[in-house]
């Protein structure tokens, strides 16, 4: 395998144009987008040795390798590096490998993107040097502290398998909407005689739209009113929430004297009514 053709760059490449090559081929041939698993193996194994000056300069002028076998009275045919020593006593397939660590990286995304749903792209260096880029999908629904595991993307470099990448999700406190499960609440204001004789309010949704909350007649301010199915969704079932709103009352101010006069008789008209009553 050549590695600046597996690449697609010249061998006289400077580090920039390797690093965006990579980003390109990795990001074309990663196999959670479809792309073939041998082929992006492939990739990360061509930068990991290109990236590093040393390896690179080892690579592009090799040094001439012995060969297996050693003449008709050599160990020709033996089978290998382990066949080898096992024929002296020594057995090496019993040693046992050294696990990989995971790695741990933090995803940030707002109350907007955990409620549609966000796809970013992600790069984080390996102990070894090597830079691993991972697209996360972070799926609608997602909470604050949610962990996405990528099996196989964490540290490399002792004989067993790689670690993997945990992903972890924080989710930004939204101004507006407080988060409870899968319900929001939030708060909102109406005109006082909304309350009397009925109004509504506009209610803006994570989602960008409105929502319309009703007032009846003769409803006490500060009530919490229930809109089904505004909520966040479900990380499972994709079922959406509630919304709960609180409407508090806004008094009029600056009035003048005739609009407080007519209030005053207003006010001895239903004081009358609920002595009637």
């Amino acid at each position: 395998m050549d590695y600046y053709e597996t690449l697609g760059v010249s061998r006289n490449a400077s580090q920039d144009e390797l690093k965006k090559a990579y980003k390109k081929a990795s990001m074309q041939h990663h196999p959670d987008r479809g792309g073939d698993e041998s082929k992006f193996k492939e990739i990360n194994e061509a930068y990991s040795t290109l990236k590093d000056p040393q390896k690179r300069q080892e690579y592009d002028n090799p040094q001439p390798q012995f060969a297996q076998g050693f003449g008709p009275n050599g160990f020709e045919g033996m089978g290998g590096f382990e066949d080898l020593f096992s024929n002296f006593g020594f057995n090496v397939r019993g040693r046992q490998q050294q696990a990989n660590p995971d790695i741990t990286i933090a995803a940030r995304i707002s109350l907007e993107e955990a409620y549609t749903g966000k796809v970013m792209v992600a790069s984080y260096r390996l102990r070894t040097g090597k830079e691993e880029v991972v697209e996360i999908k972070v799926p609608p629904g997602a909470k604050n502290g949610n962990t996405i595991r990528y099996e196989g993307f964490g540290e490399e470099g002792f004989p067993g398998p790689r670690g993997n990448l945990h992903v972890k999700i924080q989710v930004t406190p939204h101004s507006v909407f407080a988060v409870d499960g899968i319900n929001l609440h939030c708060t909102s204001k109406a005109n006082i005689f909304d309350f009397i004789i009925g109004g509504n309010v506009l209610i803006k949704t994570l989602d960008g739209g409105k929502v319309k909350v009703n007032i009846p007649a003769g409803t006490s301010p500060n009530t919490k009113f229930s809109i089904h199915g505004y909520g966040m969704p479900d990380l499972r079932t994709g079922r959406k929430g509630n919304l709960y709103v609180t409407i508090g009352g806004i008094v009029p101010k600056n009035l003048s004297q005739d609009e407080i006069v007519l209030l005053q008789k207003l006010r001895k008209r239903l004081d009358k009514k609920d002595v009637d009553s």
